[in-house]
């Protein structure tokens, strides 16, 4: 006779991670409600993670704002909150991994030198294919640039781009010769780059499942290749539909009217938002106020659309 042994269930883990750029919108509050529903509907765990490395756009007084926009909506957590800054040494000991196995190189190419020797058309936002112009440089050659004080970034050299299913947009294939090509993972100013830095952070601290906007979708292929180089666990992804006002523009946190903060200094109650929350997400018919609670009896991944939610011009009138 046989016996059968059973393995514990790996327990869901979820995070928030928000960046301290500026106000919080109701887009990142769509994003960051699903990742929260996802979580808790699974008895899983929510990590709080303030995004803190781009030293030149984060704002201070941001971060308390974060915490409390999370908290006025109920959006608890159970680790955290968490500072990626805090984890600079970690980053770097992976950095020193990367490098010591070859997976990365030096590159001494600005933005401007990219944008020049590359011919392929590209949106404003989005980042230029990288030419491959320093790709051959080896170990030996970064050193003598450091002896030359000369400032480079770390690039990682991609041989492939991996497919993987998303949770919410099924198989996903990205050629990443198409988006960016070789990736920057140190940059120039000695700070880990946000791909670097996330994969770590999620792949360490034990996250399971990452739902992000999908306007991060080429992000995903890029930090898989670190992942496997670096032998941490992957995530499962979900990437979801922007909130977009009715030109078709995704909202920025410059969008003042629609800040969380904004939104409560009216008046606006949190059950007034989850409830406009939950019908962009297809579980309400209609928008009215709604408790976190009776929302998390509504969850459901089918129901959420495939498509960018618009908000309507007449959205603050009829909250």
């Amino acid at each position: 006779m046989t016996l059968s042994v059973s393995r514990p269930a790996i327990r869901v883990k979820g995070r928030l991670a928000p960046s301290p750029t500026g106000g919080q919108h109701l887009g990142n509050a769509r994003t960051y409600l699903l990742a929260w529903l996802s979580a808790r509907s699974q008895q899983g765990e929510i990590q709080l993670r303030i995004e803190d490395i781009d030293k030149t756009r984060v704002r201070a007084e941001a971060i308390s704002l974060i915490l409390e926009d999370l908290k006025w909506l109920g959006l608890s957590w159970d680790e955290g909150p968490i500072l990626q800054s805090s984890r600079y040494s970690r980053h770097q000991e992976a950095l020193e991994r990367l490098i010591q196995q070859g997976a990365v190189f030096p590159c001494t190419c600005t933005r401007k030198d990219i944008l020049l020797a590359s011919s392929a058309p590209h949106l404003e936002e989005a980042e230029p294919v990288y030419p491959g112009t320093c790709r051959n440089r080896s170990l030996q050659q970064a050193q003598q640039l450091g002896r030359e004080n000369q400032r480079f970034s770390w690039r990682f050299r991609v041989q492939e781009s991996p497919e993987f299913t998303d949770g919410f947009l099924g198989k996903v294939q990205i050629d990443l010769q198409q988006h960016g090509g070789d990736f920057i993972v140190w940059k120039q100013s000695g700070e880990p780059a946000y791909q670097l830095a996330v994969a770590v952070d999620d792949g360490e601290l034990g996250i399971t499942e990452v739902i992000r906007g999908d306007d991060l979708l080429s992000s995903t292929p890029r930090q898989l290749l670190i992942y496997r180089a670096l032998g941490l666990p992957e995530p499962k992804f979900y990437h979801v539909p922007l909130v977009v006002d009715a030109t078709g523009r995704r909202l920025a946190k410059r969008s003042n009217d629609l800040r969380l903060v904004t939104l409560r200094e009216r008046g606006i109650s949190a059950e007034q938002i989850l409830g406009w929350l939950g019908y962009s997400c297809g579980w309400l018919e209609h928008p009215r106020p709604i408790s976190l609670p009776e929302l998390l009896t509504l969850f459901s991944w089918q129901s959420v659309p495939k498509t960018p939610f618009v908000m309507p011009d007449d959205f603050l009138s009829s909250v």
